[in-house]
């Protein structure tokens, strides 16, 4: 049994706001027995950024993704990410996906105060039980199907690294059971958008996101709001104590 690990990025802090890429992430779903399973990918620890860690397939934008591409605005950056979850989970998993089908429900922005940063889409996408993952074992060096309880059981054990992103993506689908009720939640509430703060604490960070009272003063104290996870050596806690909001 292993222990809860901080995030490694914690270690190189910055004082100099470095550009946030644009980016792309899939959390790709299938439905098993009675059960939704995601599946999650296991980045080589050679790699920079969030190396050996597990996440949804995904990366960066590159100039590929915006052949024939002529939306603008947000709109246009959707469909550029769109394209870029469907590329990146066919190179690192061999998963064929529609860019039609994807629904984003989150973007995440790494903190100001890291040396790489990424403005990154999460999206959603069913595939078939029998869909066959092939990992190109570079980037990418393992695979598993799990439920979200498998692999929070796993990552409070110590024995799975999740950056916070995925956490929080899969502490949000714990509560399904079939991939379409998942969808219809997604779609029923607006995206969530996340622009992390980090506070040092005794033992680890603390992620504060922008609806916290404490955002702005990194003041954890202050009364108000929660919306924080708290990322320390003994263990991990998201806290959010208001609704999400609904599409109107």
């Amino acid at each position: 049994m292993g222990t809860v690990g901080l995030p490694s990025y914690t270690r190189n802090m910055s004082d100099t706001p470095a550009p946030a890429r644009p980016s792309a992430s899939v959390a790709v779903v299938r439905q098993s027995a009675a059960e939704l399973e995601v599946l999650l990918v296991k980045r080589n620890e050679k790699i920079a950024f969030h190396g050996g860690a597990w996440v949804f397939p995904g990366g960066r934008v590159d100039e590929t993704d915006s052949i024939g591409c002529v939306q603008s605005g947000e709109r246009g950056e959707v469909m550029l990410a769109a394209r870029a979850a469907v590329r990146e989970a066919r190179e690192e998993a061999g998963l064929v996906l529609d860019t039609e089908v994807l629904l984003p429900f989150a973007h995440w922005t790494t903190p100001a105060t890291l040396p790489k940063r990424f403005a990154t889409w999460f999206f959603l996408a069913e595939t078939a039980p029998e869909a066959t993952v092939n990992i190109d074992q570079s980037e990418i060096v393992e695979h598993c199907w799990t439920t979200p309880a498998q692999a929070l059981a796993l990552q409070a054990s110590g024995d799975m690294n999740l950056p916070g992103p995925t956490y929080v993506s899969l502490l949000r689908f714990l509560e399904f059971q079939s991939a379409t009720a998942l969808n219809h939640h997604l779609c029923a509430h607006e995206i969530q958008r996340f622009l992390p703060r980090l506070a040092k604490l005794d033992g680890g960070h603390c992620a504060v996101y922008e609806e916290d009272a404490g955002y702005h003063s990194l003041d954890l104290d202050t009364p108000g709001r929660r919306h924080r996870l708290l990322m320390l050596q003994q263990g991990w806690q998201y806290q959010r104590d208001f609704p999400l909001p609904r599409r109107t």
